[in-house]
């Protein structure tokens, strides 16, 4: 999606544009609940990751440089999620978004994260979408 057209003095316009990767249900297990005792034992929980970035030039060259490993962005937030335990699922994806925007360069991050703890649901959800600070 183009954003904006950036015009700086003496030079061509420059072309913005916001593009969105999308990692769909990344398995992850970890600590997560309001009481001591649903945080005793990790939990399976399913992550949706939204980032934004242009990736106008990655698909221009076709190389990896230009884009984002999308490996290396689940392994970030498996690392993460394994070295902490949260009692709520916003914060949670809080630090998940803090993660992603510290470690590389998204305009924009949304998480969604599923937790299926209810009984006589199919799951709970939040999603959080934040800026690049």
């Amino acid at each position: 999606m183009l954003v904006s057209r950036e015009v700086r003095p003496g030079a061509a316009p420059v072309e913005v544009f916001e593009d969105v990767i999308v990692i769909k249900d990344l398995e992850v297990w970890c600590h997560v609940g309001v009481t001591n005792e649903e945080r005793s034992q990790r939990q399976k929980l399913l992550v949706t990751m939204e980032m934004t970035r242009d990736l106008s030039m990655a698909a221009r060259t076709d190389q990896l440089v230009h884009s984002v490993d999308y490996q290396r962005v689940c392994e970030k937030v498996k690392q993460q999620v394994l070295e902490k335990s949260w009692r709520l699922i916003e914060a949670m994806a809080g630090d998940i978004i803090q993660c992603l925007h510290s470690n590389f360069r998204f305009s924009n991050v949304s998480v969604e994260i599923r937790k299926f703890a209810l009984p006589d649901t199919a799951y709970v959800a939040i999603h959080l979408t934040r800026q690049r600070p």
